[in-house]
């Protein structure tokens, strides 16, 4: 197997169908087709948010069709020419559809609120807009872990009661009150390993894959959780969302903005004619190419001081990189990128930088004065 080239081949395709998608949407605008097809519609129905929903509905079916061979390719061929999927052909069909279901059920109402802002608030459409998405990202934080994950997962209590024992521990080091520690059935779709922790309030949870809990020890698990929770304890999360607010509400503003100004290239008379919408995706795409890399920078900041975090609070350093070698061959990930491949798509440091930062941290002698938990077995610098 090789890593690299499979990298290179799902970021090249990554690339390519991002730029297709983004060519394709334009000629759509420019050629007259989006004008045509709000025409088509409108002799179905007089209903402008069923006519908006049949629109995107379309638009995102032909998507699918085109993009069918290309996601076939990525998600199912090659994952198995690697060995990495444990899906037949339609057991893949199956999970998509759901995850179209899923998509649907809440995408559409999303669709619905923007487009009645847009009639309600005029220019300031982005405003009211921004706050509700706001509101559905915090329901959605609440409800993923416990209503949605289910749906693709069989999630169970972990039964190991030692490791448990040493997660709840660590959970409790970084202040986080977990109601119970997870396994998920991920090797049912991939031979890949990993874990969350996810939600927040009352559904806050540990998950760990199955793929990790058979194939890793103790102490290596104990690294990768103590990892997760360096994320609560160095309060990234909050930090996520208050910069993930201020990004989506200056974004939505620019997006808006830039909307307006282009309506006219295209002789479009208004901002709520529904021809004139798919502008909005094409000025989300090009707006996205300069965000990404800075959202990576700091996530992959975060990453950093999270690996410090497990470590101090596991005083385990050579488990923990030893669970990251593993989990970079596993999952096939590139050990060393091209730095202008990871500064701009990684939002996690290549393996190579995470074990040069993690070797540079100095843990302080160990006393007997620490008190360490018998059933753990620290280990000195």
């Amino acid at each position: 197997m090789n890593p690299k080239k499979y990298n290179n081949l799902k970021l090249a395709i990554g690339i390519s169908k991002g730029i297709s998608s983004f060519i394709l949407l334009f000629l759509f605008v420019a050629s007259g087709y989006s004008l045509a097809l709000q025409y088509y519609l409108a002799a179905y129905t007089n209903n402008s948010y069923l006519m908006f929903i049949m629109f995107f509905m379309t638009i995102g079916f032909a998507g699918g069709v085109v993009y069918f061979p290309v996601n076939y390719y990525t998600e199912f061929y090659l994952e198995h020419k690697y060995n990495l999927s444990n899906q037949t052909f339609w057991k893949w069909i199956w999970e998509d559809l759901k995850g179209v279901l899923v998509s649907l059920l809440i995408g559409v109402p999303v669709l619905l609120i923007f487009f009645f802002s847009l009639n309600k608030y005029g220019n300031m459409w982005w405003l009211p807009f921004a706050i509700i998405l706001f509101l559905i990202s915090v329901i959605l934080a609440r409800v993923v872990p416990v209503i949605i994950l289910p749906l693709f997962y069989k999630i169970t209590p972990l039964e190991d009661e030692s490791l448990k024992s040493k997660i709840n521990k660590l959970a409790v080091e970084a202040g986080i009150k977990v109601e119970n520690v997870y396994k998920f059935n991920m090797s049912k779709n991939t031979k890949k390993a990993n874990a969350a922790f996810t939600g927040i309030g009352k559904s806050k949870r540990i998950l760990l894959g199955d793929t990790l809990v058979d194939n890793y020890s103790q102490d290596e698990i104990e690294t990768v959780i103590a990892h997760e929770l360096g994320h609560y304890k160095k309060k990234h999360i909050i930090k996520n969302i208050f910069i993930g607010t201020c990004s989506s509400f200056f974004m939505l503003f620019l997006i808006a903005y830039l909307y307006d100004v282009s309506l006219g290239w295209f002789n479009f008379k208004s901002i709520v004619q529904i021809a004139a919408l798919p502008l909005l995706s094409l000025w989300a795409m090009f707006v996205g190419v300069f965000l990404t890399p800075l959202t990576n920078i700091l996530s992959r900041k975060f990453e950093y001081e999270a690996d410090e975090y497990a470590i101090r609070s596991t005083r385990k350093k050579e488990a923990f990189i030893a669970t990251l070698e593993k989990l970079t061959d596993q999952n096939l990930g590139d050990r060393e990128p091209h730095p202008l491949v990871e500064w701009f798509f990684y939002s996690h440091p290549s393996i190579k930088n995470r074990i040069s930062a993690i070797n540079k941290i100095i843990l302080p002698a160990f006393t007997p004065s620490d008190k360490p938990d018998d059933n753990l077995n620290y280990e000195g610098n």
